[in-house]
């Protein structure tokens, strides 16, 4: 089983890499898309309403513009805007539509030896981290997390010189692995919300720090621009795109919960 989910990434990328089934509107989207169970919600639907299927390539952020890059999907739907701007400027996609969003928060030990409870801010947080030399488990592995992750560190003035292994894991890896070796080290992670209330690994650790508006996390959809790509499916990418702003997936994304808990909130316009 360690093995099988050591390759999972490797495993992701090989079928980003294999053609299309005739038809199909092929769409990267982010581990938590899958990792959540909205995946699994939205998916039959938008099938069913659409008429016609969709190949989902699950992958970090990073890879799905990587992806999309290189002209080998139709859309993705990621949660970095720097990133998702930087396409659109390229010409990569023709443009960035907000979805739905949920938020990070910190997680970390019961007994908090950073004392992150009392921080004033997230970058403070991580910087209490810092201080106290507490382990720190980083996703490390080019996603919407990790990217904000790391702009967290800047804004605390903390570089890369200043987190040395010792004490800072980068394991190259999903959400899911981070959060299990956090568990097993018991260490402070940085996570989406529905990342956390799905993982059930949980050990002795809990939610320390959230609610600061660093921590507010977008989810964007960015069709692959065709005047690019000449193969891509504009006219199918279209009606996803319309479909997911849509009242009835506007329905499924606000009723998609855990517990009574929402996991992300509809804000398309």
């Amino acid at each position: 089983m360690r093995g099988a989910r050591r390759c999972l990434p490797a495993l992701l990328l090989l079928l980003a890499a294999l053609p299309a089934q005739a038809g199909n509107l092929r769409w990267a989207v982010t581990t938590t898309f899958r990792n959540s169970g909205l995946a699994a919600v939205l998916l039959p639907a938008a099938q069913e309403d659409l008429g016609f299927g969709i190949d989902l390539l699950v992958v970090g952020t990073g890879q799905a513009a990587g992806l999309a890059r290189a002209g080998d999907v139709d859309a993705i739907m990621i949660h970095a805007r720097p990133l998702e701007e930087a396409l659109v400027a390229e010409g990569v996609a023709t443009h960035r539509r907000e979805i739905m969003y949920n938020d990070f928060v910190l997680v970390g030990p019961r007994n908090d030896p950073a004392g992150i409870r009392e921080a004033d801010s997230a970058a403070g947080a991580l910087g209490r981290i810092a201080k106290a030399r507490a382990p720190f488990v980083s996703r490390g592995d080019d996603s919407g997390t990790h990217r904000r992750e790391l702009e967290l560190w800047q804004e605390a003035g903390i570089g890369t010189d200043a987190r040395p292994v010792a004490w800072y894991k980068a394991v190259g890896a999903g959400m899911g692995t981070a959060l299990n070796i956090a568990s097993g080290l018991n260490a402070y992670v940085l996570t989406d919300r529905a990342s956390w209330l799905t993982f059930r690994n949980k050990g002795a650790l809990e939610i320390l720090f959230s609610g600061d508006a660093a921590l507010f996390n977008q989810y964007a959809f960015l069709p692959v621009n065709p005047a690019r790509f000449a193969h891509v499916d504009a006219a199918k990418t279209a009606r996803l795109e319309e479909w997911l702003t849509s009242e009835r997936a506007r329905a499924l994304i606000d009723d998609h919960r855990l517990n009574g808990v929402a996991l992300f909130t509809f804000n398309a316009r």
